[in-house]
């Protein structure tokens, strides 16, 4: 947030918002435990700009049930496995509901993405269209081949940059793989070519979108604003997602016209890819249900893979030995495998590379507050009052680095799931990097299959040096925080063949 333009708004709009806070700052008595904020602005400052870190040192004193106040807005910070499963399994049809920041309500997104409508026909329907047409087992299992083939891409992609000694964005190669795995898969085309200018249009779009509901801006602080908005201060962000939207839109028109044309000729020229299944189904979803559907799974499934990638690589790099233990590993299963990819009936027998994936989410998950969740109406949890409308913020990357519940919590070992049966599907609260309850991230299975494949084909036979001569323990960690997690500084490194 701009703290300079906070204050100007402030003080020009002061009499206002001491009668909103006046009206709407009557904490209940009967509220979790949290720190007392300032005035007006409640706990703004300490929100920070890493508050998944922030938040985490507060719920140390405070507690693993927490409420702050972000301007006039009451939010709520789950901190535990067990308050979480009260949420998002005892209490999930309370907390159905998404808070949606007023950046994406401004294009009325809110309203038509499957990530943020509320919870109710509408959401079923697409939530009932995603399991069946584009996540099923049978749909993941048809369309193995096409991910097969963006990964061999991906491997000679690396291969020609070995024999030019090229250093790679590794991120930058992850997403433009993970964006052509899902263009195939909806539209039956790439979007984008490993070329930084190619992948860089799409990827700056998505993180743009991604932006515009990490942090709380005015509006969503003091409501107020909303009406008034003398600075267009929620406008930007949302011109990404318009050209996103006009994207999909194209495509779908085209579509439709190469349709409408091999009707009248007679011949079908059908790709069975998402698109055509959805448009086959159109007595039951729109043009504009579908455009708002790629925009949500393109945004949450190409930065969320490529991000958690682009973590595993850098902790693999800089943990030499374990890097060793998942390469022998790949290169046994491999050694049967004719085809010379990874395929995905192989991740089975890849516990060790498993348990790589599983590290890396625990330490960096891929939304370290998930999706913010709502309070449809006032809910006891814990003794405590969660009122209506409170925004509900789990931390998922507290939870993960708690010495309470993991043993040496800040250190990369995968060595700790291999003993262990904790799986990321939503059932072990401890480890919910793709949430849990009804809302939970429909695409898991895809991402699932997308994590093990991608990752094990950038280790298979290759080892992997920092740029510049840095030691591998050198490399930079640092987060940048928004709804997903992404590296401060990007991987770049020089694959070597073995």
């Amino acid at each position: 947030m701009e703290y300079q333009t906070f204050f100007l708004v402030l003080s020009c709009l002061f009499p206002f918002i001491v009668y909103a806070f006046t009206i709407s700052n009557r904490r209940n008595s009967r509220l979790p435990p949290g720190p007392k904020g300032f005035p007006i602005i409640g706990n703004v400052f300490e929100f920070g700009d890493k508050p998944h870190q922030s938040l985490a040192i507060l719920s140390k004193r405070y507690g693993p049930l927490m409420s702050l106040k972000l301007g006039s807005r009451t939010t709520i910070v789950i901190s535990s496995p067990d308050i979480s499963k009260e949420f998002f399994h005892t209490h999930d049809l309370s907390f159905l509901n998404r808070s949606a920041p007023k950046a994406i309500q401004v294009g009325d997104f809110h309203k038509y993405s499957i990530v943020w409508m509320e919870a109710g026909d509408q959401w079923r329907k697409l939530r009932r269209m995603t399991n069946e047409y584009l996540f099923c087992v049978q749909q993941l299992d048809a369309s193995e081949f096409l991910r097969r083939v963006k990964v061999q891409e991906l491997v000679n992609h690396v291969n020609q940059c070995c024999r030019e000694e090229k250093a790679l964005n590794i991120g930058e190669c992850a997403f433009t793989t993970s964006l052509n795995i899902l263009s195939n898969f909806m539209f039956s085309m790439d979007l984008a070519q490993y070329d930084p200018k190619s992948t860089q249009e799409f990827q700056d779009l998505v993180l743009q979108v991604m932006q515009a509901g990490a942090k709380p801006g005015l509006p969503d602080l003091f409501p107020i604003l909303q009406s008034l908005d003398p600075l267009e201060l929620i406008w930007p962000e949302n011109v990404y997602a318009k050209k996103m939207v006009n994207i999909f839109d194209k495509i779908i028109n085209e579509r439709l016209k190469t349709r409408s044309t091999t009707v009248s000729d007679g011949v079908s020229t059908e790709k069975n890819d998402v698109l055509d299944l959805l448009l086959n189904q159109k007595s039951n979803i729109t043009q504009n249900d579908m455009r708002h559907l790629f925009l949500t799974l393109f945004v949450a499934g190409t930065d969320t893979t490529s991000s958690t990638l682009e973590w595993a690589m850098a902790e693999l790099m800089r943990n030499p030995e374990k890097m060793k233990k998942a390469r022998l590993e790949v290169d046994k299963v491999m050694q049967n495998n004719t085809n010379g990819v990874i395929q995905e009936s192989d991740i089975s027998q890849l516990t060790y590379l498993q348990a790589v994936i599983k590290e890396t989410l625990r330490l960096h998950p891929p939304a370290p507050f998930l999706i913010p969740r709502e309070a449809i109406h006032d809910v006891v949890v814990q003794g405590f009052i969660v009122p209506k409308n409170s925004q509900i913020l789990c931390n998922v990357w507290a939870m993960g680095r708690d010495p309470n519940i993991w043993s040496d919590p800040e250190m990369f070992m995968p060595e700790r799931f291999l003993d262990v049966k904790v799986d990321y599907r939503g059932q072990d609260f401890k480890l919910i990097p793709f949430g849990a309850g009804r809302r939970m991230c429909p695409g898991l299975n895809l991402a699932n299959r997308m994590l093990h494949i991608i990752l094990g084909s950038l280790i298979h036979k290759l080892d992997w040096t920092v740029v510049g001569n840095k030691r591998p323990q050198d490399i930079d960690m640092g987060e940048k925080f928004g709804i997903t997690l992404q590296k401060a500084e990007p991987l770049i490194a020089i694959p070597m063949k073995l």
